[in-house]
């Protein structure tokens, strides 16, 4: 921002300086083109004034001494013709003397007692500025003289103050541009620090509140309010983890000793009441499950770190050996295939988490004899395929909700495993999709980014979730 300030700054001051310099520049040149001229004519007609008497005084040989001694002075150019239009005495060497111009329109209009002043091209290819005036008395003409100098006299007098301008126009730029950035950092500052506070607080604490104390009223407001709600969101994020650590330890308790209580009904209940004994701990300890999982599912969304690169096969293999035991209790193997994905970008502890709940959800599905398959692709994604019943295209969007669970479902699931499981995805900068596997049964597709695919962005900022926890059913 600091950049673009400046630069608007720069713009309006060369904009003023154009509407001013320009004009000036013009006005200038033209003023002394005309100045220029005045004074050529003027000195034709005091020269044509002093030929004429020699011409009628018959003095002609005075003539080359006479203009040889203004051009010495001056530079300027004369040439002297009597009244046939035969030259008589011309400066340097470019006219010889009997030459007749009086078919050249100046030297015409001149023996016809009319002076003209302009511009022509001289013998060497150069513009230069001419007067040609008549050397008469009254209406007795007796010669003309012409008397030109080169354009380049006044050209270079334009060129000098055009550059005088542009030099005064970089000055002026030079200190606008010195202003205007002292200016442009005074404006920004409380926006910078601003900057960093908003960083910090997305990062999930904020320990260097912005400037209030410079910059503009406006800024330095703003920048009070963004502390005071930062502070007071702050206050809140704490209340939360407080709540969340309390929570977990004062609900499990209560929930531990109802279950030990049901169980100690059974040997006074009688036998036919034993059924309903059954379900209602099993509600107890879905219950606890719940309470687990929403407490879990807090904890990750109230904390934050960063993606680190993550060895998947690594991960993958251990967590298939740790499961293979569970599932052939339930006849269901476990197979790896696909080739070696390398590491990917994914939050400390995320795949881990994810692998096993993607896991328990289809053990809790798979038939027994069935295979449960954790497949690798190319582009680091992850395949959890079951042969289960599956899900309807409808189910399959309701899924990441919380509490969902299908309404043919059978199982004591929570409904938060699946939002866990995008949470964790989606904070290691990944996705998490379901589609129906071939020849039946569920596709959880997670794909992730894989860490020689580019570098880590700003996006990768991710809640951080907790080992122990995270797991729902």
């Amino acid at each position: 921002m600091t950049r673009r300030l400046l630069y608007s700054y720069l713009g309006l001051a060369l904009l003023v300086l154009a509407g001013l310099e320009i004009p000036l520049g013009y006005l200038y040149a033209r003023g002394e083109t005309a100045r220029f001229a005045q004074s050529v004519e003027r000195d034709a007609t005091m020269l044509a004034e002093v030929t004429e008497e020699n011409i009628e005084e018959g003095n002609t040989a005075d003539l080359p001494t006479l203009i040889g001694d203004y051009t010495a002075r001056t530079g300027g150019q004369v040439i002297v013709v009597d009244r046939t239009g035969v030259v008589l005495a011309a400066s340097g060497s470019s006219v010889p003397a009997g030459t007749n111009l009086s078919a050249e329109p100046d030297i015409a209009t001149a023996l016809n007692n009319q002076p003209t002043t302009g511009t022509r091209t001289a013998t060497d290819g150069a513009e230069a500025l001419y007067a040609t005036q008549p050397g008469a008395s009254g209406t007795t003409i007796r010669g003309a003289l012409r008397l030109a100098y080169p354009m380049t006299m006044v050209t270079d007098r334009i060129h000098t103050i055009w550059l005088a301008l542009a030099l005064a126009g970089a000055c002026v730029l030079a200190a606008v541009a010195l202003v205007a950035f002292t200016l442009a950092r005074w404006i920004t500052r409380p926006l910078r620090t601003l900057h960093r506070a908003t960083t910090q607080l997305a990062d999930g604490r904020l320990t260097n509140p912005p400037d209030a104390t410079s910059g503009p009223p406006e800024l330095r407001e703003l920048a009070t309010s963004f502390t005071h709600t930062a502070t007071r969101l702050q206050q809140l994020l704490d209340a939360q983890q407080a709540f969340a650590g309390e929570a977990s330890h004062q609900l499990k308790t209560p929930l531990t000793a109802l279950r030990l209580r049901l169980e100690n009904f059974e040997p006074y209940l009688d036998p036919r009441a034993h059924d309903s004994l059954d379900e209602t701990i099993g509600e107890v300890e879905r219950l606890g499950r719940m309470v687990h999982g929403l407490l879990a599912l807090a904890r990750l969304e109230n904390s934050a770190t960063t993606p680190e690169p993550t060895d998947l096969d690594a991960v993958l293999a251990e967590r298939a050996a740790m499961w293979e035991s569970l599932a052939a209790e339930q006849d269901v193997a476990v197979t790896v295939t696909g080739t070696t994905a390398g590491s990917v970008w994914a939050i400390p502890g995320a795949l881990d988490q994810v692998i096993d709940n993607l896991v328990a959800n289809a053990l809790r599905v798979s038939p027994p004899g069935t295979t449960l398959t954790l497949a690798r692709t190319p582009g680091a994604e992850l395949h959890v395929i079951d042969q289960g019943p599956g899900l309807p295209p409808a189910d399959r969007e309701r899924a990441f909700d919380r509490f969902w669970r299908a309404s043919d479902s059978h199982h004591d699931g929570t409904g938060l495993g699946l939002p866990i499981v995008r949470h964790l995805v989606r904070a290691s900068g990944g996705e998490i999709t379901l589609h129906p596997a071939p020849g039946g049964g569920l596709d959880a597709r997670v794909r992730l980014r894989p860490v020689t695919g580019g570098r880590r962005r700003a996006g990768d900022e991710a809640p951080r979730p907790t080992r122990a926890t995270a797991t729902a059913r």
